[in-house]
């Protein structure tokens, strides 16, 4: 491992490099010839990567010629890579030697190819046919006591299509138990929009970022995870408009962005993105953000009528009068402690509010995973309602979702608790009957496993092992199971933690050609603004082994389901059309959907407090909200840890071992600390330490766990707070340390202490 000075830019010509190297080594020249350039594209296929939006030319702007970014290029080599894992790969290898194999390698291994089982008391996965895989999958469900003794779990970049199905076949079954990635990432966001303006997604379009006058990004590193946001704050920029970085690290795409498309990137310095860099202590967003409404509320205290919006105030929300009965104190030594900020850049921060006519806050998992999460993000709203900033141009709430088709799931109806509106509908449209109590999300999942509770677990795509907390007790809870299913396109960590039976379902991928019966099909996806589009993969499958996720679903559901269920699985394989006519009934805002994903644009779905200021919460307006902080309590001699992303992976994937805007080269297993906290902790920098994490069960007790052989790597991070990527720091994650509301698992503030190694030379 080596590490370096930070990187002082974003992108710019090494992004570029990287991004052709990694191509070229994965696809080869013919395929990334073929397949780049369809990437994000009309009539091309959706990055499998995140969910930033694309430009529309019916808002004005159009696409470029590479529109993607670094990380963009690096998934689409890992999916559409020539490498691949047959049959003789799993006969050289026994699960009980891929288990020790690293994430990394296990990615680097190539697409699978062709189904595979492994039986109870054998240590090496074989062929099957997929009639023989869905003959055992619906065998191990028929032998369940209840349907809600399996769990189904979808990741982010299923399609529409293929969720809506999902969904159908579990309800179909009689189970809501429909755990997604989003109860991992940004349920806490959809928690608290919906109980403060009624929808739980974001409330602004691209034009609406780009048109800002300020964006405040907070808990968020678009440099690695939403590279292409960069181009918009470019442009916020070049309007003269402001950047907020509230962040405890600082993250190199905040601070500076050279821009490859344009001459200023390539040989200049770039643009300077942050105005203000608020290098806030972990944990300290909600007492940073009453603050600000504070000071929002002062402000128009001293000048009435020149601050908040009235108008906007007296027809639009609800609540308050008790909001800002208890917001106008401040106690500045208790702001700064929890904080980490000082009194001046906080009320310059306040100014850059008041003066705004056009603001957004834009947040992402630095948020979202802490127990008061919801609470955080519903004081964001109190503090943009103050001045009317939902539901006007440049204006609005922004959570940026990290996975591709994560929004869309959900649209769709992949959640454990869909309300009766969505239900019913689904019901009269198949002449089913869903079953109305509410399913286990991810977490509860995991303790139903444990208690013996859930039985059998499939899962439709992502890696659940690498992507859950408490590492142990998921591996525990997979392994207790007597089925487990994993329909993947790679090798994952997922697959090498089995149930007593195992399957793993190669599926194809974004980039890869969908021909059934009717001719060549094209999936639709959802992007992080409520923008449904089209994608069209144009490879030639890497195996002919491989099914689609619409098939492999339609052929599992008659399978399980029997002959004589009255839903036309066989219709749905072979015309994905055929699925879109029922999403257009039974999905809100839909209607029309074959003929409106067709327009090179997409559709917008409706967005009540976006689109005309309603707002469909119980009160039937945008309601403030009191918060109350909770301090986290760090033990004397322990620092408070978050989990992150190198610059070299996407969620649970991981593309290589550079974090170059970190100056991390070929290693993951650090711990980034302050200097000084290092020394007073009496350690060194560079020297390796066990991780230890420390959390009261309630009873009084402190659970331990451990993950070892972690690198201190000295760093800019606040004071007692420190940071180590994921998956490897999830074991510290206690299953039980939840968000408040949103179950939601709080990998962002751990305490943790730094153990010396007893073999320390």
């Amino acid at each position: 491992m080596e590490v370096g000075a930070p990187g002082k830019a974003a992108a710019g010509v090494k992004g570029v490099l990287v991004s052709l190297q990694r191509s070229l080594q994965q696809m080869g020249v013919a395929r990334s010839v073929k397949t780049l350039p369809l990437l994000n594209q009309t009539g091309g296929f959706d990055c499998p990567g995140c969910a930033w939006p694309d430009p529309r030319e019916s808002d004005g702007d159009t696409r470029k010629m590479a529109e993607f970014c670094e990380n963009g290029a690096k998934a689409v080599a890992e999916e559409a890579t020539t490498r691949t894992v047959g049959a003789d790969f799993f006969a050289r290898h026994p699960v009980s030697e891929l288990a020790r194999r690293s994430d990394y390698w296990l990615g680097q291994q190539g697409r699978l190819t062709q189904p595979m089982i492994l039986h109870e008391g054998t240590d090496h996965y074989r062929p099957i046919s997929w009639d023989g895989a869905f003959d055992v999958v619906a065998g191990e469900l028929g032998r369940l006591d209840t349907p809600n003794e399996a769990a189904f779990y979808t990741s982010g970049r299923t399609s529409n299509e293929a969720a809506f199905l999902y969904q159908l076949m579990v309800r179909s079954f009689g189970t809501n138990n429909l755990p997604d990635c989003s109860n991992m990432c940004h349920e806490s966001s959809g928690s608290a929009l919906s109980e403060t303006i009624g929808v739980g997604k974001g409330s602004v379009s691209l034009p609406d970022v780009e048109s800002a006058d300020l964006v405040l990004v907070v808990g968020q590193n678009p440099g690695t995870n939403h590279p292409r946001m960069l181009s918009s704050l470019e442009k916020v920029k070049q309007r003269g408009g402001s950047v907020v970085a509230v962040n405890p690290l600082p993250e190199t795409g905040l601070m500076r962005f050279k821009n490859p498309q344009n001459l200023r990137g390539v040989v200049g310095d770039g643009t300077a993105l942050a105005d203000e860099f608020a290098q806030i202590r972990v944990g300290g967003d909600l007492v940073l953000f009453k603050t600000l409404g504070a000071l929002l509320l002062r402000a128009e205290d001293a000048a009435p009528g020149t601050v908040l919006d009235h108008d906007f105030l007296e027809e639009h929300t609800h609540g308050f009068a008790p909001f800002a009965e208890q917001a106008r104190e401040i106690d500045w030594q208790r702001v700064e402690v929890v904080t980490g900020l000082e009194r001046r850049q906080i009320e310059r921060i306040a100014d850059m509010l008041a003066g705004s006519q056009r603001t957004i806050v834009c947040w992402a998992m630095g948020l979202t995973q802490h127990k008061q999460a919801v609470p955080t993000i519903r004081e964001i709203v109190n503090v943009l309602l103050l001045r009317g900033m939902i539901g006007k141009p440049g204006a609005g709430v922004c959570p940026v979702r990290g996975h591709s088709n994560v929004q869309g799931d959900r649209t769709m109806g992949i959640w454990e608790k869909m309300p009766e509106s969505f239900l019913s509908a689904l019901d009269g449209e198949f002449g089913i009957t869903s079953p109305r109590e509410h399913g286990f999300d991810t977490v509860d999942t995991l303790r139903a496993m444990h208690a013996g509770r859930c039985r059998a677990f499939l899962g439709m795509g992502g890696n659940f092992l690498a992507a859950t907390p408490d590492t142990e007790a998921t591996e525990s809870a997979l392994r207790g199971c007597e089925l487990t299913v994993q329909v993947s396109t790679k090798l994952n960590r997922s697959h090498v933690v089995p149930g007593r039976t195992a399957l793993i379902l190669p599926t194809l991928g974004r980039t890869e050609r969908d021909t059934q019966a009717s001719g060549d099909q094209f999936v639709t996806v959802e992007d992080s603004m409520s923008v449904v589009h089209g994608s069209r993969g144009r490879l030639r499958p890497v195996s002919s082994h491989l099914l689609s996720e619409v098939a492999i679903i339609s052929r599992l559901a008659r399978r399980v389901l029997g002959s004589e269920h009255p839903v036309a699985w066989e219709s749905f394989e072979r015309d994905y059309d055929r699925i879109r006519e029922h999403i257009a009934r039974v999905v809100p805002g839909c209607a029309d959907y074959n003929e409106r994903v067709r327009h090179p644009d997409g559709f917008v779905l409706p967005h009540p407090p976006r689109d005309s200021r309603t707002f469909p919460t119980a009160t039937g307006r945008a309601n403030f909200t009191v918060n109350t902080p909770e301090p986290i309590e760090v033990p004397e001699g322990r620092l408070l840890l978050q989990t992150l992303r190198s610059h070299d992976q996407y969620n649970t994937t991981i593309y290589g071992l550079s974090d170059r805007y970190r100056g991390i080269e070929d290693g993951r297993r650090v711990v980034l600390v302050n200097m000084t906290d290092i020394t007073e902790l009496g350690f060194s920098d560079g020297e390796v330490v066990d991780l230890v994490s420390e959390w009261p069960d309630g009873d009084g007790n402190v659970e331990r766990r451990r993950a070892e052989a972690f690198r201190i790597v000295s760093y800019s991070t606040p004071r007692r707070c420190a940071a180590a990527y994921y998956p490897e720091a999830n074991p510290l994650v206690p299953l039980d340390a939840v968000a408040d509301e949103s179950n939601t698992p709080v990998s962002k503030a751990v305490v943790v202490g730094l153990e010396r190694r007893p073999d320390r030379r």
